[in-house]
């Protein structure tokens, strides 16, 4: 008989407190956010450079994905509710220490805002198109004379909201995958890159193809870099950050990490965008829906092995 000394019970199932409460509703969430977000930056910047004539899709026509993706993605969010009935009391008090404060008030205000946004193009879009009542005339003309007023208060809706979305997941200290401070910069260049895959993939417009390109590529670098300095940081830290960055590195989520969101979401993008800068006949739609591909991946991934990370101490 073979003595065993026992110096933990730590081998027995289920011994560990282990969370898994967050299924697909919040990445469905926090994709949709961070594209709506990356449109919207992109649409009033070149509102507020005047370049509207030059970057017809950008301002225009791509801005009418955002209504519907912030939508939905907030009936992701309210489907993941535990007391859906008690949602509005976000809306009672402003905690200026609370991610899900600033995201409950920012996406209350960037929702109507983009639903107006949109608004003042239906007329392009439809020459036929009246509205209603005549107040909304007004209210249109309004609007439209102070676009760069309104250009402005999106741009910083849009940078908190895309950022926000890393933020919502870094602010669980007991969670250590989620809780570093790279996390909010790394959704936010993740959700520039998707909104301006989606502007490349739906443009007529070879100049502003072109632009939207560059900028795409050099978002797609940022994000590598991120992505590198997060493991970096995690190998340089204490024993449950290297087991966190194990994961990715031998563990469960390796290949869909390194193939699904590296590899065809970033680095056969950015190759295929570059060669076609530079002449080569390129798909277009190819790269911009690998790049939507590992953006909703990569939060697939980010929740999901999130929750399988804890301190054991």
């Amino acid at each position: 008989m073979t003595e065993e000394l026992l110096t933990s019970g730590r081998m027995n199932p289920n011994i560990d407190p282990f969370l898994n409460i967050w299924h697909w509703h919040i990445p469905i969430y926090l994709f949709l956010g961070g594209l709506a977000a990356g449109i919207l930056f992109f649409a009033a910047y070149y509102t507020i450079t005047g370049k509207e004539k030059q970057m017809p899709t950008t301002v225009k026509w791509a801005t009418f994905i955002v209504p519907a993706a912030l939508i939905i993605g907030l009936i992701a969010l309210f489907l993941d509710l535990k007391h859906q009935m008690y949602f509005w009391r976000l809306y009672t008090t402003i905690r200026l220490e609370s991610p899900m404060s600033w995201g409950a008030w920012t996406l209350m205000l960037i929702t109507p805002l983009s639903i107006i946004w949109v608004a003042t193009y239906m007329k392009e879009v439809i020459p036929d198109w009246q509205w209603k009542w005549k107040f909304l005339d007004t209210a249109e003309t309004w609007v439209i004379k102070n676009k760069k007023g309104l250009a402005w208060i999106l741009i910083v809706l849009a940078v908190i909201l895309g950022i926000y979305t890393g933020i919502l997941l870094s602010a669980f200290n007991a969670r250590p995958l989620w809780n570093v401070s790279i996390l909010g910069p790394l959704f936010l260049v993740s959700g520039l890159s998707t909104g301006a895959a989606v502007i490349i993939w739906i443009t007529k417009n070879h100049h502003e193809r072109k632009i939207m390109s560059r900028i795409d590529i050099l978002l797609i670098i940022i994000e590598l870099f991120l992505v590198t300095h997060m493991f970096m940081g995690f190998l340089a830290g204490s024993e449950v950050k290297i087991a966190t960055a194990q994961l990715f590195l031998g563990g469960q989520f390796t290949v869909s990490f390194w193939v699904f969101f590296v590899i065809l979401g970033l680095v056969f993008p950015l190759a295929l965008e570059t060669l076609e800068l530079r002449g080569y006949k390129i798909p277009v739609a190819v790269p911009a829906i690998l790049i939507l591909f590992g953006g909703l991946v990569f939060r697939f991934i980010i929740v999901e092995a999130g929750q399988f990370t804890r301190y054991l101490y």
